[in-house]
């Protein structure tokens, strides 16, 4: 029987369509340190994976894997973060483009770092840009709100860094602009589909209301490689 590649993603992202962003050490993958802070492990990995991870990342580091890993941490490890998560189908997402909205660039890095600084809507690193589109809304010149790809499976592309100046929030432009990269996605044959932390009940709350459902329960593991010497 085939997995999902919801199941696995950034797994499923590194070894297919973003395969060219992938650094690899034995059985771990990585996206450069400067576009996305995710490792990925298959999904049954052997005893060796640890050591693989720590060649990967370094001595003293944070290592983030999506699902987490299904064998225990060795001595010396710290699991310093289990997130439970949700992974959400936007399937049945009423998708529209938005009239409003515009197509960041590079130029627009600066301003994107900034507002997903103030906001904290999860990573977002000065190449994160070159894993998809990203589209904001400005007023006033200024960018208030905006919303991007990040990784692409078979058949599926994950939203993400989704956010809206903290003086622009309840105006509706959060969900405007999830549908218009919904559309974008759609446009390219793909499905939308998104992960948010267990905890962001507003988030999942906004995302339900434009259609998404729950695939499916993920962890989002923080593991601390061991230090040298």
């Amino acid at each position: 029987m085939s997995t999902s590649p919801l199941s696995n993603p950034a797994w499923a992202a590194l070894t297919g369509r973003q395969a060219h962003f992938a650094e690899q050490k034995g059985q771990v993958l990585r996206y450069p340190v400067d576009v996305s802070p995710f490792q990925a492990v298959p999904d049954r990995p052997d005893e060796h994976v640890w050591q693989d991870l720590a060649d990967l990342v370094g001595p003293g580091v944070s290592a983030w894997v999506v699902g987490g890993i299904a064998v225990p941490a060795p001595a010396g490890w710290t699991v310093e973060h289990e997130v439970p998560g949700v992974q959400m189908d936007g399937s049945a997402v009423d998708a529209a483009p938005d009239a409003e909205a515009v197509r960041l660039t590079e130029a627009d890095v600066p301003e994107m770092l900034d507002l997903t600084e103030r906001t904290k809507p999860g990573p977002f690193l000065p190449k994160t840009i070159a894993l998809g589109t990203y589209l904001g809304i400005r007023r006033d010149g200024a960018l208030v709100a905006m919303a991007g790809e990040r990784m692409r499976l078979p058949g599926w592309t994950e939203i993400s860094a989704v956010c809206t100046d903290p003086s622009f929030q309840g105006q509706g432009l959060a969900g405007r602009l999830v549908r218009a990269v919904a559309a974008e996605i759609r446009e390219r044959g793909d499905r939308p589909m998104l992960h948010a932390a267990g905890s962001n009940t507003g988030a999942i709350r906004l995302y339900e209301k434009l259609g998404f459902r729950l695939a499916r329960e993920i962890v989002f593991g923080a593991y601390r490689t061991p230090a040298q010497g």
